[in-house]
């Protein structure tokens, strides 16, 4: 007698104490399958029959459920479970992990219970119990389905549940044996012809019937289409696409999974109440003048379609609307709806139209998502997903993905077959370059980039960028670029760092960066320099000028007298520079003396008294030898405290002593340079002349053979440097880390306080958390490059400005400021 089960589930047993559930289940399923309710009240109370432990037991079982289910195992409750609120409980467990739960009802005799009862000692309560609990069974037996268990299996004899045998069944989304190669074919609308072309232009053979109806496409060999949904409506030949799709399917040519728009022609032509809009109307004109067994074909075949398919050992994902990873391979209500509708900010544009939640950029999964729904004019890459709706219909194209070739082929709409509520392509505003506007850079909004496709920006920091931009911002004009905040290296288990360049070059490694680039990390401020033959401006990574007046002026005139050599070997009238301003006190004097020095000097002046204090009730004979041994190792800390940020200061009068580390040269007309290796960016900005500019000490290194970058970094922190930046040595390098900084034992102290290094201290610090500092720092990254390609291509300052603005504004996003 097999037992069909999903192969990811949750299945619940149910039956009155003594109808052999646990055995069942011991011989059924694994041990770790099962989760017992004795058991947990045993785990809580120490007494698996402690009834009044039955609340805190069942709290902690659905918590194990939870999260054996979540991590995608089968998962099996052994607890009577006749009542209806108890398996309403753990139906809510199923659906919150968007799995499928089954009801295994074990309807044994109630004199076999009891029999069964008698022989246990533990079981000493009476039959009245049993036979609770068989009528509370029989009364919810034929409800069981309604409560939302998609399969019921009953039991109800002792032979029944002897010859009872598990049978695991896959998924219906479940096609990871399907490796492909695939062609997926966006939203098609009911357009046969640009159907049938790009099918030929992808290789298929289009296969006819006597009334040359296209009836199948032959792919080349070994491949299959997928198609994303959205076969009918708003074209001039649904039936014709439902035709050929429907026999690329029965014939192993295809796959198909379900779109909004198919799920509402079904409800339509079975006569359910439904908005006859958004081109049902055509569908139901065009299948009317078909024959009733297409129609009735086509029905089937459209209500049979599923939500979202799981191929190539769940490397790819097709959804109608996309699906983010956690309901890969899952199965729900919630599931179904997200793969065929998506999901909505609850805000509606300007043509009265959802927005829809931007899923993909939050994207950070494995597997390959392809998905329609939303039509773009074109096909691009976010985060490993990319939407093949590029709206045929509207007058747009057919698109398709080769898989894994990641090839895009795209066909041409004859014509606009049906007319948009919102335009494919947005209409072109007239407007002066230089204008700028506030809706650029406020609310919701989504920045297309080259580097990780469209980074979000929330309308709260926006707000906050907008109040330090309005305030203290230089010019727009000048304002063509912010650098990205840079993230720490991954946090060091060893016993005395905090950070060590191993973790950095194992990162690498592992991401298939063989060669990185070591740079001296110099302790001052950031600067971007804007030099112009005529202008210019230098101005902090907040955007605001670095010095005011005169001096500014003064400062700009140095380094446009030592840039000369570069403007004419780059034949540029601009260059746009990234560097370090030192000494840290230039810029940060007010910080130095409010934040460091004033606790520096107050733990100078107050622990060494302290110590002498606590040397002289020592030398008394009082018993204070461990708050001594404290407190001196607190005055040695403070003391290296203060010089770990004296080091970083020096006098300065006017620009006399201040110092230019430029690493990287970040554009110039016309060009940009993240494809030139960082040591063509040293060796070209080593010509910047003067006194003014310090060369910036750098190591290549090959992260398989790391000894040498590990002993560089030692001699730079040694006496207290800041240590180093690792960056791969190709510069733009995919979506890895563009660089991570490594910082020295001592320096960090300026950090995490004179007393971070106490062993306790320390482990409490390796807890701290990178991962948004590091999401930060891509996204930042990736909208500094693509401001730095509009200003290359001559685009309006307003199109640069968005960028700009977009990393000032993720700038507000609440991150330990430490890291």
């Amino acid at each position: 007698m097999d037992l069909k089960i999903p192969d990811l589930c949750l299945v619940v047993l149910i039956g009155a104490s003594g109808s052999g559930k646990s055995t069942f289940a011991r011989k059924n399923f694994l041990p770790t399958q099962v989760l017992s309710s004795d058991y947990f009240r045993g785990l809580v109370s120490d007494d698996e029959n402690d009834q009044s432990a039955s609340a805190a037991a069942f709290d902690v079982l659905h918590y194990v459920a939870a999260k054996r289910l979540e991590a995608g195992r089968v998962t099996v409750i052994d607890a009577t479970n006749v009542q209806a609120p108890d398996r309403a409980k753990l139906i809510e467990v199923a659906k919150k992990a968007n799995v499928l739960p089954v009801a295994i009802v074990l309807d044994t005799p109630t004199d076999v219970c009891l029999r069964r009862n008698a022989s246990r000692p533990d079981r000493d309560f009476g039959a009245h119990v049993v036979k609770r609990h068989r009528a509370a069974l029989h009364r919810s037996l034929k409800f069981l389905g309604k409560e939302g268990f998609k399969r019921v299996h009953v039991l109800r004899s002792e032979s029944d549940v002897d010859k009872a045998v598990i049978v695991y069944e896959k998924l219906l989304n479940d096609l990871r044996h399907e490796t492909g190669p695939f062609d997926v074919i966006g939203d098609v609308h009911g357009c046969r012809a640009e159907l049938e072309e790009l099918l030929v232009e992808l290789g298929y053979g289009i296969q006819r019937d006597e009334e040359g109806r296209a009836v199948d496409a032959v792919p080349p060999a070994g491949r299959k289409a997928i198609f994303v949904g959205d076969l009918v409506d708003r074209g001039p030949d649904t039936p014709g696409v439902l035709r050929l799709t429907m026999g690329m399917i029965a014939n192993e040519h295809a796959f198909c999974v379900c779109g909004n728009h198919e799920q509402k022609l079904v409800r339509a032509l079975r006569g359910k109440n439904v908005q006859v809009r958004h081109g049902l109307a055509e569908s139901l004109a065009q299948l009317a003048a078909e024959d009733q067994d297409f129609r009735r074909k086509a029905e089937k075949f459209c209500d049979g379609l599923v939500a979202h398919y799981v191929l190539d050992g769940g490397n790819l994902v097709v959804a109608h609307a996309g699906l983010p990873e956690r309901y890969h391979g899952r199965a729900s209500a919630r599931v179904r709806s997200f793969a065929l509708y998506g999901d909505t900010t609850g805000e509606t544009d300007e043509y009265g139209l959802p927005v829809r939640y931007p899923w993909a950029t939050e994207y950070r999964g494995t597997a390959m998502v392809l998905y329609g729904h939303t039509p773009t004019p074109e096909a691009e890459w976010i985060n490993n997903t990319m939407c093949l709706d590029t709206g045929v219909v509207f007058g747009g194209k057919l698109t398709a993905l080769r898989y894994p070739e990641r090839e895009v082929v795209a066909v041409k709409a004859h014509q606009v077959w049906y007319e948009p509520v919102r335009p494919l392509v947005a209409p072109v505003v007239e407007r002066e370059p230089d204008v700028l506007a506030l809706k650029d850079v406020t609310g919701l909004r989504r920045i297309e980039t080259s580097v990780m496709g469209a980074v979000t920006i929330r309308a709260e920091q926006s707000a906050s960028a907008l109040e330090v931009m309005s305030r203290f911002a230089i010019d727009p004009h000048d304002l063509l670029y912010l650098p990205p905040t840079m993230a720490p290296t991954a946090t060091s288990s060893r016993d005395d760092v905090l950070e060590h360049p191993l973790e950095a070059f194992a990162e690498y490694a592992a991401a298939g960066v063989s060669s990185v680039i070591c740079e001296e990390k110099h302790m001052g401020s950031r600067a971007v320099l804007l030099v112009r033959k005529e202008g210019g401006a230098i101005y902090t990574r907040t955007g605001r000028a670095f010095f005011d007046g005169e001096l500014g002026s003064s400062l700009l005139d140095r380094v446009r007298d030592g840039a000369k050599p570069l403007f004419d070997e780059l034949n540029t009238d601009w260059l746009l520079i990234d560097a370090e301003l030192m000494p840290w006190n230039a810029k940060a004097s007010g910080l130095i003396r409010e934040q460091y020095a004033a606790v520096g000097a107050a733990a100078v002046g107050a622990l060494p008294v302290a110590v002498s204090a606590l040397e002289t009730a020592a030398a008394r004979g009082v018993d204070v030898a461990a708050l001594l041994e404290r407190t001196s190792q607190r005055a040695s800390n403070a003391e290296a405290y203060r010089k770990a940020y004296e080091r970083y200061c020096w006098p300065t009068e006017g620009l006399d002593g201040v110092r230019i580390a430029p690493f990287q040269l970040l554009a110039a007309e016309g060009q940009t340079f993240h494809d030139r290796s960082h040591l063509w960016h040293l060796e070209t900005l080593s010509r910047l002349d003067g006194p003014l500019f310090q060369q910036t000490r750098h190591l290549v290194v090959d992260t398989a053979d790391p000894a040498a970058g590990v002993r560089w970094w030692k001699s730079l922190t040694a006496d207290g440097g800041e240590g180093m930046v690792v960056k791969p040595l190709a510069n733009l390098t995919g979506r890895v880390q563009p660089g991570v900084k490594v910082r020295g034992r001592e320096y960090l102290r300026i950090i995490y306080g004179p007393d971070y290094t106490e062993p306790q201290n320390l482990e409490r610090l390796r807890k701290r958390s990178l991962g948004r500092k590091r999401g930060l720092a891509l996204r930042e990254y990736a909208l500094g490059i693509e401001a730095l390609e509009r200003v290359a291509r001559g685009e309006p300052l307003w199109r640069v400005h968005e960028c700009v603005f977009g990393v000032l504004a993720l700038e507000s996003e609440p991150v330990d400021p430490r890291l």
